[in-house]
C-alpha cells in the first residue's frame, strides 16, 4: 500500500510583503500568508529554519530571523544570494508567492536563571539566525545577569541590521562589540577577527552560555577561545549548516556523523559538534 504524503512536505503559500536591502548580496524579506491556511504553521523558536520554495527553481533552508514574539502570522528571513534558489528568493519582488514549510530543526537553548551570562557571537550573515535570540533576550532582560553581543564582518558594508545594531549599542543593559576584518577609512569601530573581540569580553566561565553562528572556522576558533577560558563545551552552542533538502530527517542529505542536522540541529552543543567538525570529510 502506498504511504500517504507527510503534510510537512506540503508548502503553504506566502506573499512577499516587504523587502529591505541589507548588504550587496543580502536582503531581509517579510512574508505573510497568501490566504488563511487550513492549518497555520507552528510558531518558530529562535534558531529554527523554514524550507522556502521559489516556484520553478527549487527549495532551500533559510533560518528565521524575525521576532519570536510576533503574533501577526508573518515570517522574516534574511536571504543571502549564493545560488540559484537563494538568488530567486533574494530577487523576488513584492507580491511574489513563495512556498513555505516548517518550522524545522532544533533551535537555541536559552539559559535559565538570573545568574547566567549570555554571550552571543555572530560572524557575517550568522547574525541572522541569532537576531531572534537578541530580541527574545532583550524582551526578558531580567532573566540574565549579563548580555553580550559580538558581531564580526569583513567590511562595514557587510554588517547586517546596521540601524538596529546602532540602537542596541545605545542600550546600557547590553554590551555590543562590532569588528571588521581589516582597517578601512572612516571606520571607528573594532578591527580584527571576531575572536579578538571575544578575547576582550569579561567572562565568568562558570556562569556563561555562549551561542555561536557563522562560518565553521570562525565557530571553531571562537569555541576554542571560550574553552581555553574554561567555559564548558556543553555551555557553548553552534549552528551547523549542511545541505538540507527535506527538513524532516528522511533524505539524509544533511548528515553530519550520527546527526541529521535538519532534525538534531542545526543548533548543537559544542561537546557534540567538536569531534565531528574535526573530521575534514564531514
Amino acid at each position: 500500500m502506498t504511504a500517504l504524503p507527510d503534510d510537512r512536505m506540503l508548502p503553504t503559500g506566502y506573499r512577499v510583503v516587504s523587502r529591505s536591502v541589507e548588504t550587496r548580496d543580502s536582503v531581509t524579506v517579510t512574508l505573510a500568508p497568501a490566504a488563511p491556511p487550513a492549518m497555520p504553521l507552528a510558531q518558530f523558536t529562535p534558531g529554527q529554519f523554514m524550507m522556502l520554495y521559489a516556484h520553478g527553481v527549487g527549495e532551500v533552508a533559510i533560518s528565521v530571523s524575525g521576532d519570536p514574539s510576533a503574533t501577526d502570522g508573518t515570517l522574516v528571513h534574511t536571504i543571502r544570494n549564493v545560488g540559484a534558489v537563494s538568488r530567486a528568493l533574494h530577487d523576488a519582488p513584492l507580491g511574489t508567492i513563495i512556498g513555505v514549510r516548517g518550522p524545522f530543526g532544533r533551535g537555541w537553548t536559552m539559559p535559565t536563571g538570573p545568574d547566567r551570562d549570555l554571550v552571543i557571537v555572530a560572524g557575517g550573515v550568522g547574525l541572522a539566525p541569532l537576531r531572534p535570540v537578541v530580541l527574545a533576550a532583550l524582551a526578558a532582560r531580567d532573566k540574565f545577569r549579563r548580555l553580550v553581543l559580538v558581531v564580526g564582518a569583513r567590511t562595514p558594508a557587510d554588517i547586517l541590521y546596521r540601524a538596529e545594531l546602532g540602537a542596541w549599542q545605545a542600550r546600557t543593559d547590553l554590551t555590543v562589540e562590532v569588528t571588521i576584518d581589516q582597517p578601512i577609512a572612516g571606520w571607528t569601530g573594532g578591527v580584527g577577527f571576531v575572536t579578538e573581540s571575544l578575547h576582550r569580553v569579561d567572562l565568568d566561565p562558570g556562569r556563561t552560555t555562549a551561542l555561536l553562528c557563522g562560518p565553521e572556522p570562525m565557530m571553531r576558533f571562537c569555541a576554542r577561545a571560550l574553552t581555553d577560558r574554561r567555559v564548558r563545551p556543553d555551555d557553548i552552542q553552534v549552528s551547523v549548516e549542511r545541505n538540507m533538502q527535506c527538513g524532516i530527517g528522511a533524505c539524509g542529505h544533511c548528515q553530519l556523523g550520527e546527526l541529521l542536522l535538519c532534525r538534531d540541529g542545526p543548533v548543537v552543543d559544542y561537546a557534540t559538534a567538536e569531534p565531528l567538525l574535526r573530521v575534514p570529510e564531514l
